[in-house]
């Protein structure tokens, strides 16, 4: 997996339904090396920082190979990269086979896999189309969000590596489809193994808890 764009915002303010929100989620790409935080990317700003930033997710990566699709899914081929508001744009992030709690080297700095992500109303603001968040879930192509295990500086063509692979195996697609899927065969077996994973961010903890308290 090689590193094709590293992107950041800063906070940027629009109007959505006639109210004006902020929001980081407007990333462009930017050239050089720079240094991971254990909250965030050198530069990086996040407006709402109960659901987005923080060590929980501090990376949020997206494979690169996905862009076609969705430039002829949304009929807009002026997609750019960034526009996802991912802060790394990677080649062959498959998270069929990305599991909660690996860990990958990249650069100098050490990513540990936190979460899928779950999207929200500004994706679809940045994509100018408000069905956009559900056309993201149900393709299951989440990205990845990484907490810092080990500060450090990237640079575009930096390889993403695996170090370490969590030996309960759950799978970013896996927890995520489980989740969003409400006929997944065996959802409530994968959510009881998933809370057993102590690398899953606690507000992913939290939600299949409560899923679980539900069903």
């Amino acid at each position: 997996m090689q590193l094709m764009s590293i992107n950041v915002s800063k906070i940027k303010q629009v109007t959505y339904k006639g109210q004006s929100i902020s929001t980081g989620i407007f990333k462009e790409p930017i050239k050089g090396k720079f240094t991971v935080n254990k909250e965030n990317i050198e530069g990086d700003e996040q407006a709402d920082l109960e659901n987005h930033g923080g060590p929980h997710k501090a990376v949020y990566a997206f494979s690169y190979d996905y862009y076609d699709y969705w430039r002829t899914e949304l009929e807009d081929s002026s997609l750019k990269i960034g526009i996802f508001g991912e802060n790394l744009t990677v080649t062959s992030l498959n998270e069929s086979n990305i599991y909660i709690g690996d860990r990958f080297q990249l650069g100098g700095c050490i990513l540990e896999v936190s979460q899928p992500r779950m999207p929200c109303y500004k994706l679809g603001i940045a994509l100018n189309n408000p069905k956009a968040p559900k056309r993201f879930i149900e393709s299951y192509c989440t990205g990845v969000y990484f907490r810092v295990i080990q500060e450090g500086d990237i640079e575009v063509g930096n390889q993403l590596i695996r170090i370490y692979q969590q030996p309960d195996a759950i799978s970013i697609k896996t927890l995520f489809q489980a989740y969003f899927d409400r006929q997944y065969d065996g959802a409530q077996d994968i959510f009881k193994q998933a809370l057993l994973i102590k690398e899953l961010a606690p507000a992913w903890k939290k939600a299949i808890t409560k899923r679980l308290s539900r069903d």
